[in-house]
């Protein structure tokens, strides 16, 4: 008997698909704030599943030009470049030393105006006024100064910059509306949880392209069919872990029981509250969201929209239950008129 939930909320997508003694649920979890970018990620990824290249584009985008997620793009590393006040937060330099740079004493040495020691025979006796520059510390000579930024002003005098940097990738969603409109049953859920494109299958039609909340599924227009992640289907089986999270060189990229990494992830982001990074939460973790909770969940450090994320994604079958019922109640109106304007005519 369908489960109550299998078109939306909580939901064991395996059982629900009918996987009997199905292995716990599969997934990744993305900790953004040690991704580096250095996209090695989407190397393993091409390399491993044999995807094309994306072409050689320069999109002016920081450093991505991947762009997106697309069908020859499973794994993309987003560059997001924010200009931002530095006193958003506490201090970076709260707690280091704020004496001068040079003791008096260290810069008369420097200066060779101390007593001769004998290691600098014959040479001239230095100037004062040179060791007391030296002693005042440094001078501001139009070029960057020996202080690091916001040293000498605050840190709420000056302007920062940083970049979120977060490999995107398939969500494996909970309640997946991709594979509730393929027509032809490429699209299937496997006893890890995880969806997969059966590309042999695949009709081309892209009905699975405008059903996806995320925007993730693509097709290759050489072929028309429909690409995405599998989550490296072929090595959970072997038992190993997924391409990109095996050369994530952060652990940026974490793979395992889906119960596990949500726990994992809670402790991740009260550790970042308790040092000073407020803004940190989970996206795509929570069962009772719109999509039942995603296979594929991350650690933002911003809104999800800054990294091109839906604020609050909802399965688009979601309402096919009322959908049908409203249409049988039409097909009945309909029914009924024609039958009153039969008999009407007849008498």
């Amino acid at each position: 008997m369908p489960d109550a939930n299998s078109l939306y909320g909580p939901l064991d997508p395996a059982p629900d698909a009918g996987w009997v003694d199905a292995p716990p649920r599969m997934g990744f979890f993305t900790d953004t704030s040690v991704c580096i970018g250095c996209k090695a990620c989407e190397v393993a990824c091409k390399e491993w599943n044999g995807v094309p290249d994306s072409g050689f584009d320069l999109l002016g985008m920081s450093y991505d030009n991947t762009g997106a997620l697309t069908a020859n793009s499973w794994r993309h590393v987003a560059f997001i470049e924010q200009p931002r006040p530095a006193g958003h937060r506490t201090p970076p330099f709260a707690g280091d030393p704020t004496g001068p740079a040079t003791s008096p004493e260290s810069a008369a040495a420097g200066a060779v105006t101390a007593s001769d020691t004998g290691t600098n025979p014959g040479l001239p006796p230095g100037r004062p006024e040179a060791a007391a520059r030296m002693a005042a510390g440094p001078e501001f000579l139009g070029m960057p100064g020996a202080q690091p930024p916001g040293r000498d002003t605050g840190a709420e005098s000056r302007t920062d910059f940083r970049w979120l940097m977060m490999s995107d990738v398939c969500k494996h969603c909970t309640h997946a509306a991709c594979l509730d409109v393929c027509p032809t049953g490429s699209l299937f859920r496997t006893e890890f949880g995880t969806v997969v494109v059966q590309e042999d299958i695949c009709n081309g039609c892209g009905y699975c392209i405008s059903a996806c909340p995320y925007g993730v599924i693509d097709q290759r227009q050489d072929d028309g069919r429909a690409w995405k992640c599998t989550l490296c289907y072929d090595r959970m089986g072997a038992g190993m872990t997924p391409a990109c999270a095996q050369a994530c060189p952060t652990e940026s990229i974490q793979y395992g029981p889906l119960d596990e990494l949500r726990e994992r992830a809670a402790r991740r982001v009260t550790a970042l509250h308790e040092r000073g990074v407020p803004e940190a939460r989970l996206y795509g973790h929570d069962p009772t969201d719109g999509v039942g909770g995603d296979g594929a969940f991350f650690l933002l450090l911003d809104e999800p929209e800054v990294y091109g994320l839906p604020p609050d994604p909802v399965v688009t079958t979601r309402d096919l239950p009322k959908m049908w019922k409203r249409a049988g109640l039409a097909a009945l109106a309909m029914a009924a008129a024609a039958v009153a304007a039969f008999a009407g005519g007849s008498s």
